[in-house]
């Protein structure tokens, strides 16, 4: 959105917000320190194209599935559907997309190797297109889906003024050993493993574009050194929900308000900063 289109848009009239879940997979690079899986989006999706950004998308039919509490490790038995749909979608759309799955065979306790989650890659175009739902993948494969591996890293809902909007959980999660991550090809077109300051510095070049919820959790991400520490971080810090709230009469010039205490240590973003 241009600047202008920001500042005359209709907050009254703002679109619900759709349920969204998105997986920022962490490892620790052969170069050292900290990596985290990124993808960038085709220039015909019409939200957030061509951007860098975490593997995620919104709820699918079916990700809520209650029949899904017997597929899914550690707390999926007793999780409400919605929460459980959550994670199950994070995992689904970080598998579509990158094809890393967080998962596990029917009663093992480790997650699939690079070779059992490569022979399932002819599913993620079926789960993409909506052709089969999780529950379908699970029962064929005999797979348990490793929501113990998800730890809560942040929760958005997309400003009033935006024409599509979403209410999206962020989750972490050491990326699975071994497994190559591969962007589809379909909704991402390049795909990379990136430390936090290569990607805010690319964006600062012009290098990479990123909506500023992507930027301030690649900050976010950047205060750890190595993977175990992202997770622990993330383990130790409350979940705020951050909707940013046009403010047009700001002295400097109209920002974006978020909570002070979502922990990003910014309470505002210049409009202009966010419009490519």
């Amino acid at each position: 959105m241009e600047t202008s289109d920001i500042l005359a848009a209709d907050q009254s009239k703002a679109p619900p917000a759709r349920p969204a879940s998105t997986i920022l997979l962490v490892r620790d690079g052969e170069a050292g320190g900290l990596e985290v899986f990124m993808v960038k989006r085709h220039h015909a999706i019409d939200f957030a194209s061509g951007a860098l950004v975490f593997p995620g998308g919104k709820l699918a039919e079916g990700d809520g599935d209650p029949a899904l509490a017997a597929h899914c490790t550690d707390g999926g038995a007793t999780m409400d559907d919605r929460s459980r749909g959550m994670m199950v979608a994070g995992i689904r759309e970080a598998f579509e997309e990158s094809g890393l799955l967080l998962a596990r065979a029917k009663g093992e306790s480790v997650l699939l190797d690079a070779d059992r989650a490569h022979a399932l890659a002819p599913w993620r175009p079926k789960l993409d297109k909506g052709e089969q739902t999780m529950r379908a993948f699970a029962e064929a494969e005999g797979l348990d889906f490793a929501l113990d591996a998800l730890v809560p890293f942040a929760h958005w809902v997309t400003p009033t003024f935006m024409p599509k909007r979403f209410d999206t959980a962020f989750y972490i999660a050491h990326a699975p050993e071994g497994q190559i991550g591969r962007h589809d090809g379909s909704e991402s077109v390049d795909s990379l493993w990136i430390t936090p300051a290569e990607a805010l510095q690319g964006a600062e070049e012009g290098r990479f574009a990123m909506v500023v919820a992507t930027r301030l959790n690649v900050e976010l991400l950047g205060r750890a050194a190595t993977a175990d520490e992202a997770i622990a971080q993330a383990r130790a810090r409350p979940i705020v929900t951050v909707e940013p709230v046009l403010d047009k009469e700001a002295p400097g010039g109209a920002v974006l308000r978020i909570p002070a205490e979502a922990g990003y240590g910014i309470s505002e973003v210049k409009v202009d900063r966010i419009v490519k």
